[in-house]
């Protein structure tokens, strides 16, 4: 099982970027995967996820409206996409597998999607820095 994060990199405030998570050693389409960023000196933040059982798509206050999370079952990928950066989004964005079950034992979904300990594999991290 893995999953590799890509397309990270330097862009100025307001401009955009797409990450890709490609997975490899399992069905993608049957996990829910999500993303998640750490900035230097704060926790880990789940910011997007997207359920197996239904598709459904969560997103954190702090970035919704901005970044879009899609799959591709065919290509086993995730994407980002972000927009209107601002140095507050400047973190090592993760992906990462829940392994279920699902349902999830829980009335807050949401928020068990977009929680960290939900997921037991995750991807090395790719860097996006925000600054002009």
């Amino acid at each position: 099982v893995q999953l590799v994060e890509s397309g990270g990199g330097l862009v100025q405030p307001g401009e955009s970027l797409s990450l890709l998570c490609g997975t490899y050693g399992f069905t993608m389409e049957l996990y829910a995967i999500g993303w998640f960023r750490q900035a230097p000196g704060k926790e880990r933040e789940g910011i997007s996820s997207i359920s197996s059982t239904n598709g459904n798509i969560y997103y954190a206050d702090s970035v919704k409206g901005r970044f879009t999370m899609t799959r591709n079952n065919a290509e086993g990928t995730v994407s980002l996409q972000m927009s209107s950066l601002t140095p507050e989004d400047t973190a090592v964005y993760y992906c990462a597998l829940d392994w279920g079950p699902y349902p999830p034992d829980t009335d807050d979904v949401s928020n068990y999607y977009l929680s960290s300990n939900s997921y037991e594999s995750w991807g090395r991290g790719t860097q996006v820095t925000v600054s002009s």
